[in-house]
């Protein structure tokens, strides 16, 4: 009886295991899918596709600007880049870690922007790290930082 007993404690902890690693899967892919609507709505220049990304305290860490915090700050920031620049980046994603209601990856995008009033092309590269939390649901970007790799 001990043995039965023991088996099936095992065979539960084998399952709920298994569960748990996929639960962490589905969330991981949940985020991934979140960056690149991100990148896609980035290369599209529309900052009406980028602000429902974030959560509505959503914080902007732009490099070389100001911190724009809230739905109203972060849309602006996005609209005043797209008027100015045009981009064409990939991103790569170096790791996804999920805790809860809350998350986070470390990415590196690359491509140019064109520099909308000369038509100039500039390479562009930069790493990331996104926060994201789990809102209603779905998941959002709670707070964004990037800055230039090299």
């Amino acid at each position: 009886m001990k043995k039965l007993v023991a088996s099936l404690l095992i065979l539960l902890s084998v399952s709920l295991l298994g569960n748990v690693a996929q639960a962490q899967a589905s969330q991981k892919a949940a985020i991934e899918k979140l960056i690149f609507a991100y990148r896609d709505a980035l290369n599209a220049a529309d900052a009406n596709k980028v602000v429902p990304l974030y959560t509505s305290d959503g914080v902007l860490l732009a490099n070389a600007a100001p911190t724009a915090a809230g739905s109203d700050q972060v849309k602006g920031t996005y609209q005043y880049v797209f008027e100015n620049f045009k981009y064409t980046l990939e991103f790569s994603i170096a790791e996804i870690v999920v805790s809860g209601n809350y998350a986070f990856a470390r990415s590196t995008s690359k491509g140019s922007f064109v520099i909308k009033s000369s038509n100039q092309t500039v390479p562009d590269e930069n790493r990331e790290l996104f926060v994201f939390e789990k809102v209603k649901g779905e998941w959002k970007i709670a707070r964004y930082m990037y800055n230039k790799a090299k």
